[in-house]
């Protein structure tokens, strides 16, 4: 019943006070981010949802988009802002999701939303993680977030899956407090960024 209906029921109250709730914070780095990028405070990317179905998501961009003599994107570490760095660390650029959760494309609470490019790299076992809508918070994230490896993302996403609650849901909302406080979980080498999955056999059938 939590997961057929009152999930998102809840979903929609929560995101609807933390709007409310947020709004300065939401306006003050609307308005930075405005500023700073050239008038784009906004990051638009195509991510697959649940069941695979395609969604945009929406963050507060915290990257340039400096190329090389070729043309290409330079890497990570030489694109993201000082800003940007700011914004990842304290979870800010997330909160415009906030709005793809009251379009129903994502939840509170879900496995996040992962790189389109990886959709065919998936296994029976690792695909099984869009059997639920993705969520701003996920299992992963309290668990080690980008100090994970890709297995252990995997598997805290597909036993998520499996025993979803509210009780879960709810106790992950309250680590996810905790670990943004703390900047818990943020990769030691000094990126923000996971390194690309490229695909692995494990648990394939």
């Amino acid at each position: 019943m939590y997961k057929k209906g009152i999930k998102k029921i809840l979903d929609i109250l929560l995101v609807s006070v933390s709007l409310i709730l947020l709004s300065p914070i939401f306006f003050l780095v609307f308005c930075i981010t405005l500023i700073s990028n050239g008038g784009k405070p906004f990051f638009y990317q195509k991510r697959p949802g649940k069941n695979g179905n395609i969604f945009t998501i929406i963050k507060f961009r915290t990257m340039n988009d400096k190329v090389d003599e070729n043309g290409n994107l330079l890497p990570f570490d030489k694109r993201i802002t000082p800003l940007g760095t700011f914004l990842r660390k304290y979870s800010l650029d997330e909160i415009p999701q906030l709005i793809n959760i009251l379009k129903g494309d994502m939840s509170l609470v879900g496995p996040r939303p992962l790189l389109m490019e990886y959709l065919p790299l998936y296994n029976s076992y690792q695909k099984r993680r869009h059997e639920v809508k993705p969520g701003l918070t996920g299992l992963a994230q309290v668990n080690g977030r980008n100090s994970l490896s890709w297995d252990e993302k995997f598997d805290y996403d597909v036993w998520y899956v499996d025993h979803l609650s509210f009780g879960l849901d709810f106790k992950i909302l309250l680590l996810t407090i905790k670990k943004v406080l703390l900047r818990d979980g943020i990769n030691s080498q000094g990126s923000l960024n996971m390194p690309d999955f490229t695909g692995n056999d494990k648990h394939d059938e």
